[in-house]
């Protein structure tokens, strides 16, 4: 099985943050075992959203560009030459800085 990527793992930690704000407030819990029933709620559901798309993606697959058979296909274009470069422009010598005085 991959492992979730820096983002997945960034979005779930997120939602546990964010859903246990929005259940506390809701909420209004005040005991403590109301309190770690919310928050371990919050956490299974972080846990699902970071890896929901990690699951997802790996079951699906996008099929590539389908091949041209050899009597259809058309001659590529030749590539464009690339543009020269410009020549660099240096300063004479005991010019790179101005003295001050």
């Amino acid at each position: 099985m991959p492992r979730p990527t820096t983002a997945q793992i960034c979005l779930g930690t997120f939602t546990v943050v964010a859903s246990t704000v929005a259940l506390l407030a809701v909420s209004g819990a005040a005991g403590v075992l109301e309190v770690a029933v919310l928050v371990g709620f919050a956490l299974a559901l972080g846990t699902l959203v970071t890896l929901l798309p990690l699951s997802a993606s790996a079951r699906r697959r996008v099929p590539g560009p389908a091949p041209v058979p050899a009597s259809d296909a058309a001659p590529a274009p030749a590539p464009a030459p690339a543009p020269a470069p410009a020549p660099a422009r240096t300063a004479p010598a005991g010019h790179g800085y101005a003295r001050q005085r």
